[in-house]
C-alpha cells in the first residue's frame, strides 16, 4: 500500500545552539515507511559524518521513525524542510515548511 501524505511537524523558529525536533509520519502505507528529509529540496544525509557537506550540521536523522534532530542549531540550518515517506509501493511528500534560526 502506498504511503498517504506524511503529517510533517517543522519548528517556525529556533534560537541559535538550542535544539529543534522536526518530525514525519505517516500510518498507511505497507510495508511501513521509511522517511528521508529534505532542506531546500536538497537532500539530507543519514550519515552526515561520511558526507562532508553535512560535516557542520549536527544533526542526527532516524529514517525508520522520520524524526529529525538539530542538537544545537546555527543560521545555515535554516531553509524550507519537507518529507517523503517511501515504501515499495511508491512515496508520498509533505508540504514544504519554513524553519528560521
Amino acid at each position: 500500500v502506498k504511503p498517504m501524505t506524511p503529517r510533517c511537524t517543522v519548528p517556525k523558529a529556533v534560537p541559535v545552539g538550542k535544539t529543534a525536533s522536526l518530525h514525519c509520519h505517516e500510518n498507511e502505507g505497507y510495508p511501513k515507511s521509511t522517511y528521508s528529509w529534505y532542506r531546500n529540496s536538497e537532500p539530507l544525509s543519514p550519515d552526515t559524518k561520511s558526507n562532508s557537506k553535512f560535516q557542520n550540521s549536527s544533526y542526527t536523522l532516524n529514517p525508520t521513525t522520520g524524526t529529525l534532530v538539530f542538537h544545537a542549531v546555527h543560521k545555515g540550518d535554516t531553509g524550507r524542510y519537507s518529507c517523503i515517506a517511501t515504501n515499495d509501493a511508491g512515496f508520498a511528500k509533505c508540504e514544504e515548511q519554513e524553519m528560521e534560526v
